[in-house]
């Protein structure tokens, strides 16, 4: 008996969602929606079937950002980048009142009280305070790396699952930080190399890659291998070399990932490697050690590279 009663009542919300998508007056499928108006329209006779919806949206019109700073009256959205989601206040470092006017010299004081004991209840215990110094890590090496926000986003979430998963016990802050920052740099498909993110980390190479992998494989992170073609662009913008250069590097390496020559072997010295490659084939002249500095390798890896990546597609350079 019940069973039927559910049966009856799918029956019931199915013929209604049909009879919503037909017109009652023709008995047409031609219904669409009409958004400057905000109507449901049967296109065959015309027939409004509904009107006037409500608007969830502000009642107020800004034609740019400015305007629309002074109308808003809500604060900035949620952040996982801040240990408290940026849902707590702040007090600006600008000793002046609401009309711009300097304060006296004991509000000068007061303030400066204020700002120290809201920096104190902003973190209320170890866990919190270690939170914030790991996000602010991330987001130095965020703003020296020049990526872009949604990679700290997203390292801030793989940093938070770890302190949740108690991962951090026995590892340095940093080290942490930084290998969630090369996981989210990896997950994002942003080129960044395991040397830069070293450059600008506060940490040896050998931790940050032993913690990245620790971290991937107990959060259960998997990512693709390093495609070398995602740092040919930024190279060539480095190396101010010309578009054919570049279009000729990534096809060396295209036709030399599917021999499978790139396994085993560095993306950004692989790269280094097609870019200059690809100069000796389009008579450009890229020195070896300009291209080595760019991708942050040696000219000795540079240079084996590229003759191995010649062999390979069978071309030489003309000499």
């Amino acid at each position: 008996m019940t069973r039927s009663i559910i049966d009856h009542a799918s029956n019931e919300s199915q013929s209604e969602a049909v009879e919503a998508d037909r017109c009652p007056d023709c008995e047409t499928e031609t219904i669409v929606h009409d958004p400057d108006r905000g109507e449901r329209v049967c296109e065959e006779c015309g027939l409004v079937l509904t009107e006037d919806p409500i608007d969830y949206g502000p009642e107020w019109r800004a034609f740019n950002a400015q305007e629309h700073d002074n109308l808003s009256r809500v604060g900035a959205p949620l952040t996982q980048s801040m240990h408290d989601r940026g849902l707590t206040t702040t007090i600006d470092w600008r000793n002046k009142d609401a009309n711009g006017h300097s304060m006296s010299a004991d509000k000068h004081g007061q303030l400066h009280r204020l700002r120290v004991w809201q920096e104190r209840i902003r973190t209320k215990n170890a866990g919190e305070r270690n939170l914030k110094y790991a996000l602010s890590e991330i987001d130095r090496m965020v703003s020296a790396l020049g990526v872009p926000k949604p990679v700290k986003e997203t390292a801030s979430v793989i940093y938070r699952q770890a302190l949740e998963q108690d991962l951090i016990r026995g590892r340095s802050i940093e080290g942490v930080a930084t290998s969630a920052l090369y996981t989210a740099c990896r997950k994002e498909g942003i080129p960044r190399s395991l040397e830069e993110v070293t450059s600008v980390s506060r940490v040896e190479q050998r931790e940050i890659g032993r913690t990245y992998r620790y971290i991937a494989d107990e959060l259960d992170i998997n990512l693709e291998p390093t495609n070398p073609r995602q740092f040919v662009p930024r190279f060539c913008s480095e190396l101010d070399v010309g578009k054919d250069v570049e279009t000729k590097a990534i096809e060396i390496i295209d036709q030399t990932t599917d021999q499978g020559l790139h396994s085993g072997k560095s993306p950004t010295g692989f790269a280094a490697a097609a870019i200059y490659a690809a100069g000796l084939l389009c008579d450009e002249t890229i020195p070896q050690r300009a291209v080595a500095e760019t991708a942050q390798t040696t000219v000795v890896t540079v240079r084996n590279r590229y003759r191995e990546q010649l062999e390979a597609i069978d071309q030489q350079p003309a000499t």
